[in-house]
């Protein structure tokens, strides 16, 4: 299974919302989010995706795992602050 990693600032809202609907949306992939902190998840973004009718209530805000950053298949970066402070981007890794 390919695996995709949503990455930003501290995992609340952006990479959070973006996890619920890779859920949704890709199937043949495993999906994960994290930040370079941890910022607990946001409620707003719990509430808008709930308008969505995507429940993302259960997920948690977490720091970059190494193990899954190194073997992802596709990483997305959703704020420059991700970008300049996360690992470098491992070679052959779609960014």
């Amino acid at each position: 299974m390919r695996k995709i990693y949503f990455l930003c600032t501290g995992n609340s809202c952006r990479s959070q919302i973006a996890e619920g609907y890779g859920h949704k949306l890709l199937k043949n992939w495993e999906v994960k989010s994290a930040g370079i902190e941890t910022h607990g998840l946001n409620p707003s973004a719990v509430q808008v995706m709930a308008e969505e009718e995507i429940d993302i209530s259960q997920q948690e805000s977490e720091l970059i795992d190494i193990d899954y950053f190194n073997s992802c298949d596709l990483i997305i970066t959703l704020c420059g602050d991700a970008l300049d402070k996360c690992p470098m981007i491992p070679k052959g890794v779609n960014h």
